[in-house]
């Protein structure tokens, strides 16, 4: 029976999710990537979140989440930081502020090349 505390605890920390993690998974789920695109580059007029300031971005999540925006643009962002919680919130903010971009490894073939005059 002493046994089985320690095993359930290994269990829980090996499969807990880090605050970034779970960010990550929540940017993804509440269509973050839409606007600010997937690697939080910023869309068009959106601007960028990657590596900002952690409380400026939680400032805004929420006066978003209370309905507080400071200009029309801003008044989009309602709908989406309505729901989250505070922990929802301090997630977010740590993936933002942690990001890291994943580099995939190459992505193209820069072993091919063109032989001869083309096939005149």
């Amino acid at each position: 029976m002493r046994f089985v505390f320690p095993l359930f605890l290994i269990f829980f920390l090996a499969h807990a999710q880090t605050p970034y993690e779970k960010g990550k998974e929540l940017y993804m789920q509440k269509g973050c990537y839409s606007c600010h695109g997937n690697n939080l580059e910023g869309l068009h007029r959106y601007p960028k979140l990657a590596n900002r300031a952690k409380g400026f971005l939680s400032y805004k999540l929420n006066r978003f989440r209370d309905k507080i925006s400071d200009n029309q643009q801003q008044e989009m962002m309602i709908a989406f930081a309505v729901g989250l919680s505070d922990t929802d919130i301090d997630a977010l903010t740590s993936y933002m502020q942690e990001y890291v971009e994943e580099k995939k490894g190459k992505r193209y073939d820069t072993s091919f090349s063109l032989e001869g005059d083309g096939g005149s």
